[in-house]
């Protein structure tokens, strides 16, 4: 029998928590205001959400059953000297206590369930548009903010979503007890009507300025965190130039104001918290008082006090809700701009063409000129690497233009970003095992990962680390020097096998004998296959089918190698100097 009701039990409490897990991402009306944001995580979760309305409201009316039961013990039982009402009286107290209890555990359990739902949605929405803003991210974003949007604001946001659940309830509780203590006697009934929302008037000035100082604070907190990833990836560099002192010192300074503003922000909100449990004791005073004089005066019954007192403590708890979801909600307001803010930044339009089309038809930058041919090995050639970087961006769509708000189609962007890749040098490296990281989001494969490392010349590298393919790599690729970083990334890119491969200066950090081996490796791998590398390395440049020359970020010459250094001086000038520095 008891396993029956057990699995009866498990069978009820999977339907109540039974919700179809989709995800959706938000649209541009739900990002207009932090408000929409949050209407938009409430609106994902509605079976959730309408649970824990329904749950809430059922524990807060619940708590105002037990002063009802206690005023019918005391009038028709100590009152009436009747021993029998009293022990029944009792008994329905002590059903309705353990019923409030139950009531209480699912509330609480729901609205934990509701939280982190919302936690997973935002930070989903976040990874999902971070990603596709993809390469174009870090030079418009810092990672800490990133970071701090990812943790601390989602965080926030996600504990605004309580006064879906005891909020609601909160509010037909008061409407409850308003109207049974009308019953009682309307007087009561009116100073309770009018004295609860002059209590949540009381609390407004503190949320005014909680939103105020909060949004100071939030922006001086992504501020220093932005400082403190910055220490971290130059903590080598520092140690080697010993600013490592210097730097630590205006950190800890910034982090002391950081603190100061902290605590301007504390100020109101331990008012809040202060005034949440203060101000409606001193409201249960003030009409326990009121109730006791009409007693007194006959117009109550004691059993009527006695229900009065419980009805008023109980409603501390909806005005408490009341307060302190107001002040949830206003950090919200702050953490959910900040949110919103990097959701709204526009990502790139695609190309208008069929990305089918990629690597089959020439690609160009109507900008600087450039034309790149299908099949062809292309050296782009600069005296400012910036200039040739910012072709590569725009041929590889990472960066926004005038039109980048439009829709953009999400399968056409995958199949555009699985055909063209573009690697940098900056290109974040990832911790996980050398498998993971050529690997990527590809599902991994020994004998490509192989093949891609050896075009990358980069099996010294896992030949050097304990547990070859299984050999961990440290975030950022730390344990690895610059060079091997640089093979690395370059392997990942290749592992890719794109239709068109656009890389900054793969050779850059390597020596000659490396180099020399890596292009003509690259060479061999993508015969036929579009790849455009930016260099001024001659190694690289007398192996390309085409070299295209930029001089103030337009085309100024292209051809091959040999053709450019017999008719072109500015090439020929630019070559002997790369070539004079690399010696």
């Amino acid at each position: 029998m008891a396993s029956d009701r057990g699995r009866r039990g498990a069978v009820v409490r999977a339907w109540l928590d039974k919700m179809t897990e989709t995800w959706v991402p938000p649209t541009a009306t739900d990002l207009a205001s932090p408000l929409r944001f949050l209407y938009w995580l409430t609106r994902s979760q509605g079976r959730r959400i309408a649970l824990g309305a329904v749950l809430g409201t059922c524990w807060t009316v619940g708590l105002t059953v037990p002063p009802w039961v206690l005023s019918r013990a005391v009038d028709d039982g100590l009152v009436a000297r009747d021993s029998s009402a009293l022990v029944g009286w009792a008994l329905l107290l002590l059903a309705v206590s353990v019923m409030n209890a139950l009531l209480g555990i699912a509330r609480h359990r729901t609205m934990t369930k509701i939280r982190m739902d919302a936690s997973f949605r935002a930070v989903r929405a976040t990874v999902w548009h971070t990603s596709r803003l993809g390469a174009s991210l870090a030079k418009r974003v810092s990672a800490g903010e990133v970071v701090t949007v990812g943790i601390a604001d989602v965080y926030t946001v996600a504990m605004a979503l309580t006064v879906t659940g005891p909020g609601v309830g909160a509010v037909i509780a008061y409407a409850v007890v308003a109207v049974v203590l009308f019953t009682i006697n309307p007087l009561l009934a009116a100073v309770v009507l009018a004295g609860v929302p002059l209590l949540a008037i009381a609390v407004g000035p503190f949320l005014q300025r909680i939103e105020r100082t909060g949004g100071e604070y939030r922006v001086h907190q992504g501020r220093l965190t932005i400082r403190l990833v910055d220490v971290l990836a130059g903590l080598r560099v520092l140690n080697g130039l010993g600013g490592k002192q210097f730097v630590a010192e205006r950190y800890q300074d910034q982090s002391q104001r950081l603190v100061r503003r902290g605590y301007r922000v504390a100020g109101p909100t331990s008012w809040v918290v202060a005034l949440s449990t203060g101000l409606p004791a001193l409201f249960l005073a003030a009409v326990v008082w009121l109730s006791a004089r009409m007693a007194a005066t006959g117009a109550i019954t004691i059993g009527d006090v006695v229900a009065v007192y419980g009805y008023v403590a109980v409603l501390v708890v909806p005005v408490s809700f009341f307060i302190e979801g107001g002040g949830d909600i206003a950090r919200a307001r702050v953490a959910g701009q900040r949110i919103i803010n990097l959701l709204n930044l526009p990502v790139a339009k695609r190309n208008d063409g069929d990305p089918a089309s990629i690597g089959t038809v020439p690609l160009a930058d109507p900008e600087s000129g450039v034309v790149i041919r299908p099949g062809a090995l292309t050296a782009l050639v600069t005296a400012r690497p910036a200039e040739a970087v910012a072709v590569i961006e725009r041929l590889g769509q990472v960066h926004t233009d005038s039109q980048a708000g439009m829709e953009i189609d999400e399968p056409a962007r995958e199949e555009f970003r699985r055909r063209l890749v573009v690697a940098d040098n900056d290109a974040e490296v990832f911790a996980g095992t050398v498998r993971d990281v050529v690997a990527g989001r590809i599902e991994p494969d020994d004998d490509r990962i192989r093949t891609a490392l050896r075009v990358a010349v980069a099996e010294d590298i896992v030949e050097a680390l304990p547990g070859g393919l299984d050999a961990t790599i440290a975030a950022g690729g730390s344990d690895l020097s610059g060079g091997q970083r640089q093979r690395i990334r370059l392997a990942r890119a290749i592992y890719a096998t794109p239709d068109v491969l656009l890389a900054v200066e793969p050779t850059s950090a390597v020596d000659a004998n490396t180099e020399a081996a890596m292009i003509d490796r690259i060479r061999e791998l993508r015969r036929d296959t579009t790849t455009v590398i930016t260099t001024t390395s001659p190694l690289v440049l007398d192996r390309a089918d085409d070299v295209i020359v930029l001089v103030d970020g337009k085309v100024s010459a292209a051809g091959t190698h040999a053709d450019l250094l017999r008719s072109d001086p500015y090439y020929r000038d630019l070559v002997s100097r790369a070539q004079g520095e690399a010696q």
